[in-house]
């Protein structure tokens, strides 16, 4: 019989120790990434010994099997590193009646190699009152040290609320504010009709029996300590997983927090690279494509690899110009139709990439070009070119005040404005039709305002004098 509950002490220690990953090649592979380094886990334990807890269960009493179980977990936690463990009772200090609805206690403060205390602690723990979990809920917020870790809660029970509090209302808030991730709940032996109120506390473990709370056990706490690979797929607009070399964003979804960037590989066999991720967290994840890419509600399954798709095909803007170096530094806004949010401020003669689709850009030239619905398309450039310009030298008598302005039908539209302290300027403009007004600033009556007509014609200067 010793031999048997030996083998049985052995091998939880390896299957944790495989679970971590402890030898395995491709851990290795990864400990040279900054974000991926082993981290500081912790676990609290949130221990009902309420009075119910003196009921029969199989081999015996709820709260010694409970022990039992515990102290076999706790065996095997004590060989894993990187790891702080707390245990937190509550129902344990009051005897019920009356209910004493804070009787909630940190019995072993977070501590690494404190198996053995905890083991201790639940020798002396003995059921005597109510069922604060609320209340206990937000307790352990205060536990949990502030430096970081992956904060982990384990709450077993086997009972509901008793205090009039909210658990799922704690618990959400606690998430979000990133106190600890979603809650493992362990449920011993609950009516059916009472399992459904721990959805909303955490991820719920149903443990009809013995055997079903060993199991539990085990899979919460690989799940707690287990490191899962997550395959991203950038897909083009054929479905096929071939866009790469953008940066990904992972947000965990629940607290706004940034867990992991990661900038899009694909190996040597065309493949999207495997990262290694944090399974418990619910992932936002971020493609920086412009526009963005975005995948939510991102749930992994611990211990598994998973894949995740998101459409991300891309297509090239080039918009060219082979014009005198000063036209050169002129910029595009690239928009979205319908959207006069800026999406990118591009160079003249740079290539861009952009999302499949349209947009609407606004070539800073003179007079501005607005050209809208340009298509872009799958893994092609798609090329605007800017025609060649023409310069003008408007020359006035004295400075003064005017304008230049495009003639379009019947139409003027204004290009840009004369500056009022200047009697020569010289104006690189788009080809076309052009009217100049002027008023020198000597004279104090619109009657002498002038105009003055010319063309621009790619590539040749010419001179406009206003008098």
């Amino acid at each position: 019989m010793k031999g048997n509950k030996f083998k049985l002490y052995t091998d939880r220690i390896f299957f944790l120790m495989v679970l971590l990953g402890l030898g395995l090649p491709v851990q290795a592979q990864v400990t040279s990434r900054k974000q991926v380094q082993p981290t500081l886990t912790r676990i609290e334990f949130l221990f009902d010994a309420s009075q119910s807890m003196y009921g029969r269960w199989q081999s015996g009493a709820k709260i010694d099997v409970a022990k039992n179980l515990m102290n076999q977990l706790l065996d095997s936690l004590r060989f894993v590193p990187n790891i702080e463990l707390a245990l937190r009772v509550y129902g344990h200090q009051k005897p019920y009646p009356p209910q004493d609805c804070d009787d909630s206690r940190l019995e072993v403060p977070f501590a690494s190699g404190n198996a053995t205390r905890i083991q201790d602690a639940l020798k002396n723990i003995t059921p005597r009152g109510t069922t604060p979990i609320a209340r206990s809920l937000e307790l352990c917020a205060d536990d949990f040290p502030a430096s970081p870790a992956r904060n982990i809660l384990i709450l077993i029970t086997d009972g509901i609320e008793e205090c009039g509090g909210d658990p799922c209302a704690v618990s959400a808030a606690l998430q979000r504010k990133g106190i600890f991730l979603k809650p493992f709940v362990i449920g011993m032996g609950l009516d059916e009709s009472l399992k459904k109120t721990f959805d909303c506390v955490g991820r719920y473990f149903d443990a009809t029996n013995e055997v079903m709370f060993r199991q539990a056990m085990d899979i919460v706490i690989s799940q707690a300590l287990n490191s899962t690979t997550l395959q991203v797929n950038l897909l083009d607009v054929n479905g096929v997983p071939s866009e790469t070399n953008v940066n990904m964003t992972f947000y965990d979804r629940n607290t706004g927090e940034v867990k992991y960037n990661y900038i899009h590989t694909l190996n040597a066999k065309g493949n999207p690279d495997t990262l290694v991720i944090d399974p418990l967290p619910i992932y936002r994840i971020v493609v920086h494509t412009v526009p963005q890419a975005i995948k939510d509600s991102v749930v992994l399954v611990p211990g598994k690899h998973s894949t995740v798709g998101i459409d991300a095909g891309q297509g090239s803007l080039m918009i060219r110009y082979d014009g005198p170096s000063e036209y050169r530094k002129i910029q595009a806004i690239v928009r979205q139709p319908g959207d006069m949010a800026t999406l990118v401020v591009q160079d003249i003669n740079a290539t861009e990439k952009y999302r499949v689709g349209k947009y609407n850009l606004e070539i800073l030239t003179l007079p501005r070009i607005l050209l809208d619905n340009v298509d872009i398309s799958q893994s092609k450039t798609t090329t605007v070119t800017i025609p060649r310009p023409g310069i003008v030298t408007l020359v006035t008598n004295n400075p003064g005040f005017g304008s230049i302005y495009t003639v379009e039908g019947k139409t003027l539209k204004w290009v840009t404005n004369l500056d009022e302290n200047l009697s020569k300027e010289t104006f690189i403009l788009q080809p076309g039709r052009y009217r100049a007004v002027f008023r020198p600033r000597a004279s104090r009556e619109s009657i002498y305002t002038l105009e003055k007509e010319f063309s621009i014609v790619s590539g040749e200067s010419n001179v406009v004098i206003m008098n």
